[in-house]
């Protein structure tokens, strides 16, 4: 990048009340190369960008569509359709999320975004997801459809993330011993396949070419589904998006036959959401992000689901800011784990995967031989396969974490 370029992206970071020292160092002006020295005029397309930026970060010099420092509540403007579709057109995704993100903050654009026509030009975004869900009972009547729209775009995305993977590996950790000469391609052994194949590698073609496909054994319902998956969900908050990701997980479970799927969300209250399974949208609609935090009467709650310990998944999804009783958290917990129960607490994740919790109980419930850990998302089919293999997913954690780093 050559020094010209340099000073014309420090212009577009500084707005235009940076002309007149661009001016005075020799660059003239800066959007228009009016000055006496070299010329720094920005393109036809940094103008563009600089006119976008500048109704965010410059609203009342620009004469940017908000006002004031707060958000407005004011009509919508014909304005922000346009700016949208520019901000998306002129920066990469990354940086429309941000965009976006300080707009809804500074601009008002927290109300202006439930009006029907605006919401069909934001980028599907996680964190903006999680806003309007925490904001969902002010949605006016006339913007409901748009908003489920929106939060289906994002469900949409994150099934092709994770909905092929977790199947495949639910699959071979239960039935893996188990196979049928009945061709399925969902219930396909793919491990197994490959290698009793890898004889028949072709090297014209790059690739195996199979003999012989293997195929779990799907009609073994009745023993398998001894399995029982609970998601105990906190939805203060700081979980919005544990809360999309544990929801969408719920979902692909629960339309799996050989699993008992159970969620629960909690904050000072217990609700049971287990009959949402089958639409992950209206599961999420049904949590209500916010309140206050009790934990040990939610893990009370689930225990009633608990059958046979030993075929029980015990997901805790949490930030671990106890405002009920902590020690009995931990009895309940104890308790759990030692009658069989494999019990995980996965951490809250925010702000694209980092994760946030109370440092001081996470120790406690690690203490008691439990794995607490925010895990990726990407991780999850993996973290499921191994507990219904029943290994050891302390390991699981020490791997995880060795490849943050």
């Amino acid at each position: 990048m050559d020094e010209m370029e340099k000073i014309k992206r420090w212009r577009l970071i500084l707005g235009a009340e940076s002309d007149m020292q661009f001016a005075s160092m020799g660059g003239g002006d800066a959007s228009h190369g009016s000055g006496n020295g070299e010329e720094v005029a920005l393109s036809e397309e940094q103008i563009l960008m600089d006119q976008a930026l500048a109704a965010i970060y410059n609203r009342r010099e620009s004469g940017g569509f908000g006002s004031g420092h707060g958000a407005g509540n004011g009509p919508s403007n014909p304005q922000i359709s346009r700016w949208l579709g520019d901000v998306r057109t002129l920066f990469d995704k990354d940086l429309v999320t941000v965009i976006q993100s300080d707009a809804m903050e500074r601009c008002g654009l927290r109300q202006m975004l439930f009006e029907p026509e605006l919401l069909e030009h934001v980028e599907p975004d996680i964190g903006l997801a999680s806003t309007i869900l925490m904001l969902k009972d002010q949605i006016p009547k006339r913007s409901k459809e748009s908003v489920r729209a929106f939060i289906a775009k994002i469900v949409e995305e994150i099934n092709k993330l994770l909905e092929a993977d977790i199947r495949r590996a639910v699959t071979s950790a239960i039935n893996r011993r188990l196979h049928s000469p009945i061709p399925s391609a969902s219930a396909m052994d793919f491990p197994l396949t490959i290698r009793r194949n890898l004889k028949n590698y072709n090297p014209e073609l790059g690739t195996i070419v199979p003999e012989h496909f293997y195929f779990f054994d799907r009609t073994t319902t009745a023993a398998s589904r001894q399995w029982t998956v609970i998601l105990d969900v906190d939805q203060s908050g700081s979980m919005g998006e544990s809360v999309i990701y544990s929801s969408i997980m719920s979902c692909i479970l629960a339309s799996m036959a050989s699993i008992r799927t159970h969620i629960v969300a909690f904050d000072t209250k217990v609700v049971d959401l287990t009959e949402k399974c089958d639409d992950p949208v209206d599961l999420l609609f049904g949590f209500q992000l916010g309140g206050g935090t009790n934990i040990d009467q939610s893990v009370a709650y689930c225990q009633k689901f608990v059958e046979n310990p030993s075929k029980t998944l015990f997901f805790l999804v949490t930030d671990l800011e106890e405002g009920g009783n902590r020690a009995s958290l931990l009895h309940r917990l104890r308790e759990l784990k030692e009658s069989g129960v494999t019990v995980v607490c996965l951490l809250a994740i925010a702000d694209g995967g980092k994760p946030y919790y109370d440092a001081q109980m996470a120790e406690r419930v690690a203490g008691l031989g439990i794995p607490c850990f925010a895990c990726n998302p990407q991780m999850l089919p993996q973290l499921l396969e191994r507990a219904f293999r029943g290994q050891d997913l302390g390991e699981f954690k020490k791997e995880f974490e060795k490849r943050k780093k």
